[in-house]
């Protein structure tokens, strides 16, 4: 069997935690900034974890990561 490539797209956005869960950064914090209130983007500002149900599906975009 040949190696398996890595979706660079993927391996960019997410990261794999110790214990196998995957971080990401939130999204909608890039424009239009002054429609949001200050507690909304201060919590876009923290990572979050990729839902349990999707987590397999980054497993296949990043083989050699887990």
């Amino acid at each position: 069997m040949p190696k398996l490539k890595t979706k660079r797209a993927a391996a960019k956005r997410f990261k794999v935690t110790a214990t196998g869960r995957v971080k990401m950064k939130k999204a909608f914090l890039r424009h239009c900034l002054t429609s949001k209130d200050q507690k909304r983007k201060r919590d876009l500002r923290q990572g979050g974890l990729v839902d349990v149900v999707d987590t397999p599906r980054i497993k296949r975009f990043m083989p050699y990561s887990f």
